[in-house]
């Protein structure tokens, strides 16, 4: 079938043509939203999931729907390599400049006040996070968010924000993106904010996804952090839902699928959303005309496969070491998992007590994660089955 009309769309956060099976949360997101920006207290949101379900998708979605309910969005994304300051400090600029043009007097003198906050915070932490890079709009104000210490200079700038979004009945929303990367003191930092932040009632909260170990890394860096939040589980489609993410494009494009081959895309892909475009991608462009055959869908699980080795899978093996992807080599060959640690050592002929520094810098690298202590599951889905197709032997 012609491959311009595919309707299927894999990529990194790319929005898929139907997105389905995630209403409540994106309702519960907007209340969460609404609630602030009427001056009334909600818990922030964080989107807690595996690789491949649709947690930024999911993220993105719900920013464009605040943000056509006028809502101040900062879209940030958090990698291994930069500073939570130097990824915020941008954002807000932009929010406190758009803010700065209000019609309303209150709300200009308040949101120039922000920016000289936030020159001031630049300057001040600029030594110890010299990825910073702002332009100023405004000198700084002594004394206002200064003091060179992230946890009260971000408390006193997103205080200052926070009164010139209240000001002009809007909300502040912080969208962050691969939570799990954000330092431990800039996470205990950006929550202690966010606290003092509901005791003032100003309309400032937090929306963020992130891998399964994200739960219990806000809980290390606040006590408190769990009264904080909502946390919802992203997982993969229902049966139902993931049928109906390949039906629909299709039929929107005049092309049915046989029943069968719905059944086995949904087989092979156990729902996992991102899994779900790569194979409905692949069927489109092997299917010679519609009706789309289980037939089809077998040559087109090649293609599938292949396309995963090589970018979904591979992008994230090029990153470990030898000893690194001997511990999920042997991980693999016990299953999906999640599997005991001393299991694991004891499959590579390791001692339990060595392989811990490996298993801590699997998880920092966002690999696997610990359900339950002394447990690892892997954060990608099928991951053991590539591990096993790309080294077919355990390193000895």
């Amino acid at each position: 079938m012609d491959p311009t009309r595919n309707p299927y769309a894999p990529g990194a956060g790319t929005q898929p043509p139907e997105l389905v099976g995630r209403d409540e949360i994106r309702e519960r997101a907007r209340i969460a939203l609404e609630r602030q920006r009427i001056g009334n207290s909600s818990r922030n949101i964080l989107l807690i999931g595996l690789r491949g379900v649709g947690k930024t998708v999911l993220l993105d979605r719900i920013q464009q729907d605040s943000e056509a309910k006028g809502v101040l969005a900062l879209a940030i994304e958090a990698p291994e390599t930069r500073s939570l300051p130097s990824l915020i400090a941008p954002q807000l600029r932009t929010a406190l400049l758009k803010l700065s043009n209000s019609q309303k007097s209150n709300v200009r003198r308040y949101s120039e006040r922000g920016l000289k906050a936030l020159a001031g915070f630049a300057n001040a932490l600029k030594l110890k996070y010299q990825d910073i890079e702002l332009s100023f709009d405004f000198e700084p104000e002594p004394g206002l968010a200064d003091n060179g210490i992230l946890e009260d200079d971000l408390l006193v700038l997103l205080d200052a924000a926070g009164i010139a979004t209240k000001a002009d009945d809007s909300c502040l929303a912080l969208f962050i993106d691969e939570l799990q990367y954000v330092k431990n003191d800039e996470l205990a930092a950006l929550l202690g904010a966010l606290h003092r932040m509901a005791q003032r009632r100003l309309p400032v909260i937090l929306i963020g996804a992130g891998l399964p170990q994200v739960r219990g890394l806000v809980g290390r860096a606040k006590s408190y952090a769990e009264r904080m939040f909502e946390f919802q589980t992203i997982d993969a489609l229902t049966d139902e839902n993931a049928r109906f993410a390949i039906a629909k494009p299709a039929s929107d494009q005049g092309v049915k699928i046989h029943t069968d081959a719905l059944d086995n895309i949904v087989a092979r892909t156990q729902g996992y959303p991102y899994f779900l475009q790569v194979w409905g991608n692949n069927t489109w462009n092997v299917a010679e005309r519609s009706p789309i055959t289980h037939s089809d869908v077998e040559i087109a699980s090649t293609r599938a496969i292949s396309d995963l080795d090589s970018s979904f899978f591979m992008i994230r093996f090029d990153r470990l070491t030898p000893n690194e992807k001997a511990y999920l080599r042997g991980m693999a060959s016990l299953g999906p998992g999640p599997h005991r640690s001393g299991d694991i050592a004891q499959k590579i002929g390791r001692n339990v007590t060595a392989m811990a520094p490996i298993r801590s810098q699997l998880i920092n690298k966002g690999m696997i994660w610990s359900p339950a202590h002394g447990d690892t599951a892997f954060t990608v889905p099928m991951f053991d089955e590539f591990m096993i197709r790309i080294m077919p032997e355990i390193p000895n």
